[in-house]
C-alpha cells in the first residue's frame, strides 16, 4: 500500500507527468481534476482547491470552496496514455476549507460506515458487484445508436459473441490498474455483456465498481463503439443490472444482515434505482421488484446464491443498476445490516416460488413502482437521513 512518500518516488522515477485527482458528485459521475506532477506535493500538503457550485448536488455560489485531497493508496496508472509522460489517477477525499471532511463526500460516508461496522460491532463487509452493459454501434457523424453491437445471447462464443475481444482488452486493462475481474461473458440481449469481480473491502470495490465504468466506456470507444450501462436502453430486451454481493465478516450474523436489508428495502430504493428508467426494468426479464429472499431464487430482492464453501457465503442484490452511486448504496447496505445486527432482526421464510409470476408475487410487498414514489419513500426515511445527514 501506498504511502505519500512512495508516491513522490514513484512519480519521479516513472516519468510521470500528470496526475489526474477523481472524486464523484452526488450521481456517482466521476470527476477530476488534472495537475502537472510537480504539484503533487502541495496537493498531498494542502489539497486542491475547486468550485464546488458547478458539481451537481454539492455547494451553491456564495460558499462554494472545496479542496481536493489524493489518497496515496488509490494511485493507478493509465495504461493506454503514453509510456513517457505518464499519467496516474488518485481518488480523492473532500474537505471544507478549514480541513474537516465534507458532508456530501460520498468516499468518506462509505469510509464512515466501514470504521462503524468494525468499531462498533466488531464485524466487516465485502462486496463483490456483477456490472451489465450494452454495446451499441455509432452512427456516419460517430453519434450512438440503438444498434447492438451483435446479435448474440446468454454465454454465446464467437463469432455470434462480437463483444469478447472487447472483454478480453477492459480485463487486461483492469488488471494493468491493479483490478481483479473474476470472469465475463455475453449476456442475455442482443449486444450486453458482463464483467464480475473478485470479493473485496466495501471501499476498493466501490472504487473498482467506478473505474470499470470508466475503462469500459474507453475501451469501446477506442473500438468505435459506445458502452451504455443505462437499466433499460433497449425497451423489448432485458435491462442492465448492478448486482451487488456482500457478505459478513461473521457467518453467524448472516441472517441479521438479510433482515435488515430487507427491512429498508423500499427506502433503498430511489438511491438503488435512481433513474425513470430504472423502473421500465424492474419487475421483467429477472429483475425482481418483490421485497422478499430465497436460496438460489432470481425472482426476489436478495438471492442466497449456491456455494460449495461455506466461507463464501453472500447475499446477493439484484435489483440495482449501474446508474446509482455506488458508494452511496454501499453505505446504505452496511448500516441496514448493522440495524439487522443490532436489534437481532430475523428475516421471513425464503421464497421458493417464481414471483415473476403474478399469481404468486400477489402476496408479497413490492418496491416502489416510480422513481418519484421512491423518492418520496426515501424523503420520510429517518433512517436515510441519519445515515447521509442531508
Amino acid at each position: 500500500m501506498y504511502s505519500e512518500s512512495d508516491v513522490l518516488e514513484y512519480v519521479q522515477e516513472e516519468d510521470v507527468k500528470f496526475v489526474r485527482l477523481a472524486f464523484f458528485d452526488l450521481r456517482g459521475v466521476q470527476k477530476n481534476i488534472s495537475i502537472m506532477a510537480g504539484q503533487l506535493q502541495s496537493a498531498f500538503e494542502n489539497g486542491v482547491s475547486f468550485d464546488a457550485s458547478a458539481v451537481y448536488g454539492f455547494e451553491t455560489p456564495e460558499k462554494s470552496d472545496l479542496f481536493l485531497h489524493p489518497d496515496p493508496t488509490t494511485i493507478s496508472i493509465l495504461p493506454w496514455r503514453p509510456n513517457t509522460g505518464k499519467v496516474v489517477r488518485m481518488f480523492c477525499t473532500i474537505s471544507y476549507p478549514d480541513g474537516t471532511p465534507y458532508k456530501k463526500d460520498c468516499r468518506t460516508l462509505l469510509s464512515n460506515a466501514v470504521k462503524k461496522a468494525r468499531d462498533a460491532f466488531g464485524v466487516e463487509f465485502r462486496f463483490g458487484t456483477e456490472i451489465e452493459f450494452y454495446l451499441f454501434k455509432l452512427d456516419e457523424k460517430g453519434e450512438p445508436t440503438k444498434i447492438p453491437f451483435d446479435n448474440a445471447g446468454y454465454m454465446d462464443i464467437a463469432p455470434e459473441d462480437r463483444g469478447e475481444n472487447i472483454r478480453r482488452e477492459i480485463c487486461f486493462t483492469l488488471e494493468q490498474m491493479g483490478m481483479h475481474p473474476e470472469s465475463s461473458h455475453h449476456e442475455e440481449g442482443p449486444g450486453q455483456n458482463e464483467i464480475d469481480f473478485h470479493y473485496s473491502d466495501a471501499l476498493s470495490a466501490a472504487d473498482n465498481a467506478a473505474t470499470f465504468k470508466w475503462i469500459v466506456r474507453t475501451r469501446a470507444s477506442s473500438a468505435g463503439l459506445y458502452a451504455d450501462f443505462s437499466p433499460k436502453p433497449l425497451a423489448d430486451k432485458p435491462g442492465s443490472g448492478f448486482h451487488i454481493n456482500i457478505s459478513c465478516s461473521d457467518n453467524n450474523k448472516k441472517r441479521n444482515v438479510l433482515a435488515g436489508i430487507l427491512k429498508h428495502a423500499e427506502e433503498l430504493t430511489y438511491y438503488m434505482n435512481c433513474t425513470e428508467a430504472s423502473y421500465a426494468r424492474l419487475g421483467s426479464f429477472k429483475a425482481p421488484c418483490s421485497i422478499a429472499w430465497g436460496n438460489e431464487n432470481r425472482s426476489v430482492f436478495i438471492r442466497v446464491p449456491s456455494t460449495t464453501n461455506e466461507d463464501a457465503s453472500r447475499l446477493e442484490i439484484r435489483t440495482p443498476d449501474s446508474e446509482c452511486n455506488v458508494y452511496i448504496v454501499f453505505t446504505l447496505l452496511i448500516y441496514a445490516a448493522l440495524d439487522g445486527i443490532k436489534n437481532n432482526l430475523e428475516p421471513p421464510e425464503d421464497v421458493k416460488e417464481n414471483l415473476f409470476e403474478k399469481t404468486a408475487s400477489a402476496k408479497f410487498k413490492t418496491l416502489p413502482g416510480t422513481l418519484d414514489a421512491a423518492k418520496k419513500i426515501a424523503g420520510k426515511s429517518p433512517f436515510i437521513k441519519e445515515v447521509l445527514g442531508f
